[in-house]
């Protein structure tokens, strides 16, 4: 009798956890279905504890049926199998299919790079003192994160790519002095999810802040419990690969080359084939693939819109490219209180968003910041460059669109 129930138990206990395993990190059923955040950030926190709770449900199991004959053979052999290969699929997808290179990435040259990277592929740029590296969206699509461990000319930086959310953005992974050690682990709300493995807290990449660390006011969760506790965002820009020649002759490219092991080698191409498909899909129909929003899409853009999103405290707007250049290619803004000005390149194939410090508007701005009078603009740090309309709008859902102006002053013109 209790060998029967330990056997039952164990078995209905190690494979729940193996189906709750494969739902909340192995993106696939939320395809089909929504999976919610509670859940997807409690298997985050815990991952390894359920997985032991998991593995000594089933010993208990095996014990029951191989020591002491419980329970029918075929049962437990069935669901030993079907737990193994849910457990074994998510652990292998997560930390070896999406293992990343924020300490080892390899930037080559231009030359090189041209023999991997079509002219018109969008590239994601971080720069600083006029050296820059570009990450081509194909290329970045899967590690999700890329940096060395010598940094960007000396600042701690690492690229983050979320492709369901066609996002990149540039983080410094340290919060007050701790470092950050990050790790890709989900995505929900068409974004991704990592992991801060030195807490075990989720990050919503967006936000750039620990779950734990999030405002519960009215405010939150767009907005940390104090701003020293998100990680340093680094002013991250878009540009075709043919406008980072022109503007970066001397620029490097990351480049994702296969691995020397044959198993990854394998296991990447059967990934890059999977990412490929999806994304291609994501990209040229208006419903999301992944039904794990929160929120009702937003109607005011078509879904798949790219846009600029900024915000700056509890402010935010986003600009579409084609506003900006009917607006004549450059729109004076504020956001949260700081003046900006964003701008088309028609030459670099570029939009940016400039903090503007001048005290007036700008009525010109070239790529590299400088306005028609000479004076110097830094990059906005607050920009995120390119991501889908529906994305943005399901975490800042009180943002305007195409704003002009001051809103505290005139009202913000939703030119959409």
């Amino acid at each position: 009798m209790i060998g029967s129930l330990l056997f039952y138990a164990g078995l209905l206990i190690s494979l729940t956890i193996g189906l709750l395993y494969f739902r909340d990190l192995g993106d696939i059923p939320q395809l089909v279905m929504k999976t919610k955040r509670v859940n997807v950030d409690r298997f985050i926190r815990n991952e390894y504890q359920f997985l032991a709770i998991g593995g000594g449900a089933w010993l208990v199991s095996a014990i029951a049926h191989l020591g002491f004959g419980a329970g029918p053979g075929w049962l437990f052999w069935a669901a030993t199998v079907l737990t193994g290969a849910l457990v074994a699929f998510v652990w292998v997808y997560v930390h070896k299919g999406l293992r990343n290179q924020k300490d080892t990435a390899r930037y080559y040259s231009i030359e090189e790079a041209r023999e991997f990277v079509s002219p018109t592929t969008q590239v994601i740029v971080l720069e600083k003192n006029g050296v820059a590296r570009a990450h081509p969206q194909s290329q970045i699509m899967r590690p999700h994160l890329a940096g060395t461990e010598e940094g960007l000319e000396g600042s701690n930086v690492v690229m983050t790519f979320c492709a369901i959310a066609n996002l990149g953005l540039g983080m410094t992974p340290e919060v007050e002095g701790e470092k950050i050690e990050l790790e890709v682990l989900a995505q929900h709300g068409n974004n991704l999810v990592l992991r801060d493995n030195n807490t075990g807290e989720p990050i919503q990449q967006i936000y750039g802040f620990r779950a734990r660390d999030a405002d519960t006011s009215a405010d939150g969760p767009v907005c940390p419990l104090r701003q020293s506790l998100a990680m340093q965002p680094w002013p991250t820009f878009r540009m075709t690969f043919r406008g980072f020649q022109k503007a970066y002759p001397e620029g490097t490219v990351f480049l994702n080359k296969p691995p020397a092991n044959p198993f990854l080698r394998l296991l990447d191409f059967a990934m890059e084939l999977a990412f490929t498909a999806t994304i291609q899909k994501h990209h040229t129909e208006a419903k999301p693939i992944m039904q794990n929003l929160e929120h009702p899409v937003d109607p005011r853009l078509p879904t798949k819109t790219y846009v600029w999103g900024v915000n700056i405290g509890s402010d935010a707007t986003c600009w579409t490219d084609d506003f900006v250049v009917a607006q004549g290619n450059t729109v004076n803004a504020v956001v949260g209180g700081q003046a900006l000005v964003v701008s088309w390149s028609p030459l670099y194939e570029s939009l940016n968003v400039w903090i503007n410090d001048t005290g007036a508007d700008v009525a010109e701005v070239d790529f590299f910041g400088k306005t028609s009078d000479g004076h110097q603009l830094a990059r906005s740090p607050d920009v995120k460059a390119g991501l889908f309309w529906h994305v943005w709008a399901e975490f800042f859902r009180h943002t305007d669109i195409n704003r002009v102006g001051d809103p505290a002053s005139n009202g913000a013109e939703d030119a959409a």
